[in-house]
């Protein structure tokens, strides 16, 4: 079975997101699409079964970002796709004077209104 139709089991209807998710499992491997997401294969698994237990948004925003080549309008770095953007709030969660960029971008993250409160995986 494709992961297109396990998808499509799973979710009935399933979102732009998963669709594409699947179609790029189908084209190289789970375990390629996994490492290129930095996700485990397991998790990507379970996204497409829609049995994963942690946040759909962090992986739909990083499908959305990597597969799907969404941007972000940041304050800072102007336009950068979601899963950089990701990033970029994962750092801000704790201060880091490592470099000039970090501090900026520290400030900017911690006001920015892509900047939500989600559940870590």
């Amino acid at each position: 079975m494709s992961a297109l139709e396990t998808a499509k089991d799973a979710w009935g209807n399933p979102p732009d997101w998963i669709i594409a998710l699947a179609m790029e499992c189908d084209r190289s491997s789970q375990n390629q699409v996994a490492r290129r997401l930095e996700r485990s294969a397991p998790v990507i698994s379970g996204v497409l079964r829609n049995t994963y237990r942690g946040s759909m948004e962090t992986v739909e925003d990083i499908v959305r970002g990597t597969l799907l080549k969404e941007t972000i309008a940041c304050p800072v770095l102007g336009e950068i796709e979601k899963q950089h953007c990701r990033k970029w709030r994962g750092r801000s969660r704790k201060f880091a004077n490592t470099n000039s960029q970090s501090v900026t971008m520290y400030r900017a993250c911690n006001r920015c209104e892509h900047n939500v409160t989600e559940d870590q995986e």
